[in-house]
């Protein structure tokens, strides 16, 4: 076959260009540059743009002027984006690479939480040898609020513990089998629950789901597990709940974020703080790396990019 077409890339890291030069069709003819967005973008055509992982505003500003054909995040999330991409650009998201990383993290945090294993940690330090009844994870309820990419994977690794799953979308329906609850339906699901985890996007829709009324519905001694984004939960009736001993937490996403020192998060007992690393895992590199190279194979055969979520 010969050569379908040139294509110019930007990507944040010269090991993610390496990666991604490795994928590519090799009838693709392309020009792989490295930019981390922080000086103006060292081409004046590009077609396809990867920003740097979390911290992409500044470079999302600077296309305006190289208007590259596809945007391509790193992140799941994009709340913001659309403050900062210049108009009438196409920025696509993450999907499939975060998934799998993000499920792990919430098995985790519920292990940890579930079994003790944060005051076992503190017990080895000290040398000493406290064995503990817990309440672990089979039999336990646990709401799963949000059914997408995230939910579902943590509810495909939830399974082998033999919990009692009960998910909870946007809208109700049937989905491979699963019966999945409506929002509308939570307030009278929380009642009944060991463990409510959020898996919920970011944006004004899901902003403070996790209120004080949704707090004060669960029962005492009910773990709150966040993967999510931090905005979903109130924080301060968050910090009351816990402050009377009524909720536990294991958190990987806070409001705001980072966690400021001196936040009553940091010491209230029955919490567990990690800080936001749900996609950091060894899959992530290379995942994105395939996602781009199917991206470019798609620009250069005139096809649509996917898991584009800003124009297009």
């Amino acid at each position: 076959m010969g050569r379908v077409t040139d294509l110019t890339l930007l990507v944040p890291t010269q090991q993610l260009a390496d990666d991604i030069r490795g994928l590519l069709d090799p009838s693709i003819e392309a020009d792989i540059a490295v930019w981390d967005g922080a000086e103006a973008p060292p081409r004046d055509r590009v077609d396809l743009v990867v920003p740097p992982y979390l911290k992409q505003g500044r470079a999302l500003r600077a296309l305006a002027d190289v208007r590259p054909r596809l945007v391509q995040g790193q992140s799941i999330g994009f709340d913001g984006v659309d403050q900062v991409l210049p108009e009438g650009l196409v920025y696509a998201n993450a999907s499939s690479v975060h998934e799998t990383a993000t499920a792990e993290l919430a098995i985790g945090l519920m292990l940890v939480a579930q079994r003790g294993l944060a005051d076992a940690v503190r017990n080895q330090d000290r040398g000493e040898w406290q064995p503990a009844w817990t309440d672990g994870l089979a039999d336990r309820r646990v709401v799963l609020l949000g059914y997408g990419g995230v939910g579902q994977a943590i509810a495909a690794r939830l399974s082998g513990f033999e919990a009692d799953l009960v998910p909870v979308a946007s809208r109700a329906r049937d989905e491979d089998g699963v019966h999945v609850h409506g929002i509308d339906e939570l307030g009278g699901l929380l009642a009944g629950a060991d463990i409510l985890v959020n898996a919920l996007p970011g944006g004004p829709a899901t902003r403070h789901i996790v209120g004080d009324a949704a707090l004060a519905a669960l029962p005492d001694g009910a773990l709150v597990v966040n993967v999510g984004r931090g905005t979903s939960v109130d924080t301060d009736a968050l910090v009351e709940h816990v402050r009377r001993g009524r909720i536990r937490v294991a958190s990987d996403v806070f409001d705001p974020e980072p966690l400021p020192a001196g936040h009553p998060l940091w010491t209230l007992d029955g919490v567990f703080i990690t800080p936001h690393t749900g996609g950091l895992s060894s899959a992530m590199r290379p995942r994105v790396a395939k996602l781009v190279a199917e991206q470019a194979a798609r620009l250069a055969r005139g096809e649509d990019p996917i898991n584009v979520v800003i124009g297009g």
